[in-house]
């Protein structure tokens, strides 16, 4: 049975919100997958009189299509949209049947005024926490203008066609057969690069703010929701709104939540702002601080937001290693998200590069995948937790070489090797793989402060108790700040700490 017991419940009070007749046009073959395929959409008819299953030829085999009666929608699953994306083909049955998308009504408006043709396909694996959120946003917008299809491709169904396009990131999204984009996109993001993304002239009318959140993960939707229970004029101008969370896989160690995702914790994170009078101007990159009479923030696009006092909580991203091949093969056999593109690897031979929880992690993740992991190691000694290399030195597909410093990622078109130094004998070696994961933490995303204000030798802003910078009026919260413990509960603590700080020095000044 492809469907569990669990599943098929969930699935059945979903299936009753239905709100007119669905038919899939379902492709398949003698191929194991077209069997699960064929179970699968034969077991959704069963469990509602309105979802029709008609047998046809479509572009790809195994795959099918989720239509109305007399209309095709353009959306098609080549691949078994379970495992992460069952949300996603959830959806689709019931906005396909008429429900309409919980998504703002200025997108909406956006997408029924694209004009021409448009085919999207999105090349995904079933264990990538970032591919739901490109696959429901590409087909809400194929729901919403007719103009717009798209084909959700699974990568391991679809081995030798990803591999004939060189995909090694999930999701990878092409247009009209040319290379879209790749990583976590919103629909927002996606509208943004089809050229709906808001220029200068939609800011210049903006009243200055008292307090202005430059960036919109865990730290700075903290410190918007504390200044905006103050009653005070709030904003939030973030270039991703959730930050680096959006591309964490796993989280359970966020106090009175057992276990969430990523994604979805940025989902609260994002309804819980909504709840407040926040001005939220999201995809926008700060490029400027600038202290007058007022605190000046100038955006890339141009535009420039004042403000009586600025929190700077602009977080981090992954740390490069920054020797030749890294940047060169990025996407080509060179990753920073094993849960996402571990799957692209299977039966290959990778490396990890980092020896701390992170790397040790996702080593011990893609074991369970791959032919074999190598992890490179700078120190003397591994930094993970003890259980962790524990369970990490158990694997008989694992080699750990510490003292190692990596030298060089080689390759051609892809990655085909990896050259490191042995740091006690300084002689190099190379070792032949397909893929180098890159885990060796965080760097703050402060480069464009300059010397606006004070921050120590790692970029990291210099802050006191209250969260206040060097600068009267300039707070500071969450990763890009010099706390010595980098936590998502850390950051939100210092987000509403930073917020108290800005409304303390509002009475005052």
């Amino acid at each position: 049975m492809l469907l569990d017991a669990d599943i098929k419940a969930q699935l059945a009070q979903y299936l009753q919100m239905l709100e007119s007749n669905v038919l899939l046009k379902v492709s398949t073959g003698s191929d194991d997958i077209s069997r699960d395929m064929l179970e699968l959409v034969d077991e959704l008819a069963t469990m509602s009189p309105k979802i029709k299953v008609e047998h046809t030829q479509l572009e790809r085999t195994p795959s099918f299509s989720v239509n109305r009666v007399d209309e095709d929608t353009g959306i098609t699953f080549a691949g078994i949209p379970l495992g992460h994306e069952f949300t996603s083909l959830v959806l689709a049955l019931l906005q396909v049947s008429g429900r309409a998308p919980k998504v703002d009504q200025k997108f909406i408006d956006q997408i029924k005024g694209i004009e021409g043709t448009y085919h999207f396909e999105s090349y995904i694996s079933l264990s990538c926490q970032n591919c739901p959120d490109v696959v429901q946003a590409l087909n809400v917008m194929s729901v919403l203008n007719p103009s717009i299809t798209h084909t959700m491709i699974d990568g391991a169904a679809f081995k030798e066609e990803a591999e004939s396009k060189n995909i090694m990131a999930v999701p990878t999204v092409f247009l009209n057969g040319d290379s879209f984009g790749g990583g976590r996109m919103t629909l927002e993001e996606i509208l943004a690069k089809m050229g709906n993304a808001p220029d200068a002239s939609e800011f210049e009318d903006k009243d200055p703010y008292e307090v202005l959140v430059v960036g919109g993960g865990p730290a700075g939707a903290s410190a918007a929701i504390y200044a905006a229970r103050k009653g005070i004029r709030t904003g939030i101008a973030a270039e991703r709104f959730g930050g680096q969370v959006n591309d964490t896989a796993g989280i359970e160690n966020f106090i009175s939540v057992k276990r969430t995702e990523g994604p979805k914790f940025v989902s609260s994170l994002e309804e819980h702002v909504k709840d407040y009078d926040i001005d939220v101007m999201n995809l926008q990159r700060a490029t400027r601080l600038e202290k007058k009479d007022q605190i000046e923030i100038e955006l890339e696009n141009g535009a420039v937001l004042k403000s009586k006092t600025v929190i700077l909580s602009t977080g981090a991203r992954w740390r490069k290693i920054g020797v030749p091949g890294e940047d060169e093969f990025r996407n080509k056999g060179v990753a920073y998200c094993p849960h996402c593109d571990g799957p692209l690897f299977e039966g290959k031979h990778v490396a990890v590069i980092g020896g701390g929880n992170s790397g040790v992690e996702a080593a011990i993740d893609l074991a369970g995948i791959v032919k074999h992991v190598t992890v490179l190691e700078f120190a003397p000694e591994l930094k993970a937790d003890s259980v962790l290399q524990d369970r990490l030195n158990s694997l008989p597909n694992v080699t750990v070489i510490k003292n190692a410093q990596t030298k060089e990622i080689t390759g051609s078109d892809n990655v085909n090797g990896i050259t490191y130094i042995e740091r006690d004998t300084e002689t190099e070696q190379h070792i032949e793989l397909e893929g180098v994961f890159v885990q060796i933490g965080l760097v703050p995303n402060t480069d464009w402060l300059g010397d606006a204000v004070k921050r120590n030798k790692f970029g990291e802003i210099v802050v006191d108790k209250y969260g206040a910078t060097n600068i009267p009026g300039v707070y500071a919260a969450g990763d890009c700040t010099d706390a010595p413990n980098k936590q998502i509960i850390i950051s939100m603590g210092s987000g509403a700490n930073a917020a108290l700080g800005t409304f303390d020095y509002l009475i005052r000044n």
